[in-house]
């Protein structure tokens, strides 16, 4: 075959190559509806990455930092160190701290054997979101009684989020103690109050009465041996449409400088 004869060769091929490309269905310009709809598609991907990333922070992040800094509020409480034994459980009348704390002041705290032995979380004077229970992590109820006196000392916090401190409260049940240590350096009281878990509720938040003076009970005076304490928390989780409560009423007390409670060296072992 000689040059001459392929050239009619290779114009064949490229005509053959046009005619195929004529033939291929033309391509689709996209609508402004699809561009729109592939818009918000990209949009609620966009926004399910970040809800995502809002709960890891909400649920995880708030939880190491708060549960940091309520350690260091327990460790700056200036407080005597108990002596290694287990004290003498004191049943009469309690010691009282004399003035009640300012608000947002920690004045002590909680020791629950049941969620865990390394379990010591401050307690902090009001129930402010903010200022108390997103910082401080366990508030007292103003114009609630004190430990050792008659009445209920009440005491809120939440159960999920900036340190949890009261996520595994529905696990508590009948006899299980409840341990707050109250502490004021300045008067250099130091008291140990162990409680001993009675009921659980389920309310709506309307429902002061669990936090009477004597729980469920309101206008009855208590009496001497009415002396309680009420934990609250928001139920279910992620929820404040209830509120989950439990009580207990104290067994005994033991100043700090006599011993640990037998409750907190079981299981502490």
């Amino acid at each position: 075959m000689t040059a001459h004869d392929s050239v009619p060769t290779r114009r064949s091929a490229r005509a053959d190559a046009a005619g195929s490309r004529s033939r291929r269905a033309p391509r689709r310009r996209q609508t402004v509806g699809g561009a729109l709809v592939s818009l918000l598609a990209e949009l609620l991907i966009i926004a399910g990455a970040g809800t995502g990333l809002y709960v890891v922070w909400t649920a995880w992040w708030t939880d190491v930092v708060a549960v940091n800094e309520q350690t260091k509020l327990v460790d700056g409480l200036d407080r005597i160190t108990p002596p290694d034994t287990d004290g003498t459980e004191h049943r009469g009348t309690a010691p009282v701290l004399d003035e009640p704390p300012g608000t947002s002041t920690v004045f002590g705290s909680m020791q629950i054997p049941r969620f865990g032995a390394d379990y010591d979380r401050p307690i902090g004077e009001g129930t402010d979101r903010e200022q108390v229970l997103n910082t401080i992590g366990l508030g007292h109820y103003r114009d609630t009684a004190m430990p050792g006196a008659p009445g209920n000392f009440a005491v809120a916090g939440h159960r999920v989020t900036y340190g949890k401190p009261l996520n595994q409260i529905a696990e508590l049940q009948e006899g299980d103690p409840v341990v707050v240590r109250i502490t004021d350096a300045k008067t250099k009281f130091d008291v140990w109050y162990v409680y001993r878990v009675t009921d659980s509720q389920i309310v709506t938040p309307d429902k002061i009465e669990t936090i009477a003076p004597v729980p469920n009970e309101p206008g009855v005076e208590p009496t001497a041996k009415d002396r309680w304490l009420t934990l609250t928390a928001c139920h279910p989780m992620w929820s404040a449409a209830e509120r989950f409560v439990t009580h207990a009423k104290l067994d005994y007390w033991m100043p700090a400088s006599e011993g640990t409670p037998k409750e907190l060296s079981e299981t502490a072992k």
